[in-house]
């Protein structure tokens, strides 16, 4: 009967430490969650960094650098780290990879 009682009771502390253990992966669900919702912004604008447009536009690093300089895209260096607003990147792909603008030459 003692047995029965101290399983029962290591029973119910497992279960315990084990629902607590859980809440804190959801709470950590939770977190990671907001984290990967927010967005560098500036002035209410969204801001890209050097990672996010080579995604975006797939090219390299050093595409991106020859972009700044020749002056094709707007950037602007916060913390010594490289961003662009995201009106900045639609003008960019709309003046320099629309398939309707055969007029201009790309970039």
């Amino acid at each position: 009967m003692r047995y029965n009682m101290e399983n029962n009771d290591l029973t119910n502390w497992m279960q315990e430490w084990f629902e607590q253990f859980m809440g804190r992966f959801d709470r950590l669900d939770k977190f990671i969650e907001v984290m990967n919702s927010r967005h560098n912004v500036l002035n209410g604008e969204r801001l890209l960094d050097n990672h996010d447009l080579c995604k975006l536009l797939n090219v390299s690093k050093r595409t991106l650098q020859r972009y700044r300089s020749i002056g094709a895209i707007p950037y602007q260096m916060i913390y010594h780290k490289t961003y662009y607003k995201e009106c900045d990147v639609e003008k960019f792909i709309w003046d320099h990879f629309s398939k309707n603008n055969n007029d201009k030459e790309e970039v």
